[in-house]
């Protein structure tokens, strides 16, 4: 099954066509390639209301049910991917430490 037509977006970086799609873990959006792939790690389906749904495909259920395809998140194929982030903080200088104890 492919996603209609009304769901599919293109990527401002890349140009690709997406699309946009609630994780089930969280209810986060998460672009998702609009092309099924038999490579992809990602089941999406449409739910009742019309809103496209994306979960994981893990050992615990690598199935494909009725009504899904398999998808590649689009941060995976993206050609022009944002800049990464650093996951430590940098290390802050202390300025204007107070060089006497508080007062009571």
């Amino acid at each position: 099954m492919k996603p209609s037509t009304t769901h599919i977006t293109i990527c401002r970086r890349c140009n690709a066509r997406i699309c946009w799609a609630l994780t089930t873990a969280n209810g986060r959006r998460q672009p998702v390639d609009a092309e099924p792939t038999a490579a992809g790690n990602l089941a999406v389906m449409q739910g009742p209301d019309g809103v496209l749904y994306v979960r994981s495909v893990t050992a615990a259920r690598p199935d494909i049910r009725p009504g899904e395809w398999q998808a590649m998140p689009h941060h995976a194929t993206c050609k022009a991917p944002p800049p990464r982030r650093s996951a430590r903080t940098p290390e802050r200088t202390t300025v204007g430490v107070r060089p006497v104890p508080w007062q009571r």
